[in-house]
């Protein structure tokens, strides 16, 4: 299945786009997406933390994905 993924940030640097696509296979997971995303970009794998939203709340590795969600990489951020 084709999943959109947003990215902000760091994140968006690292996918080189705020917007892009990725492919899963049916039933796949966020720590799926997760580990395919550490293995297509390892600069993801060298963040202290990395937040996976899906349809604007915030996930666990165990929740399902589905083609129809929208999914949004939120690296660690700080300020002050």
């Amino acid at each position: 299945m084709k999943i959109k993924l947003l990215a902000f940030g760091i994140a968006r640097d690292i996918l080189g786009a705020g917007q892009t696509h990725t492919e899963l296979p049916e039933g796949s997971t966020i720590g799926d997406l997760r580990s395919k995303l550490y293995t297509d970009f390892p600069a993801f794998a060298k963040l202290a933390s990395l937040a996976i939203a899906r349809n604007n709340e915030y996930t666990g590795d165990t929740d399902l994905i589905s083609a129809t969600d929208e999914i949004v990489l939120i690296p660690p951020v700080s300020g002050g």
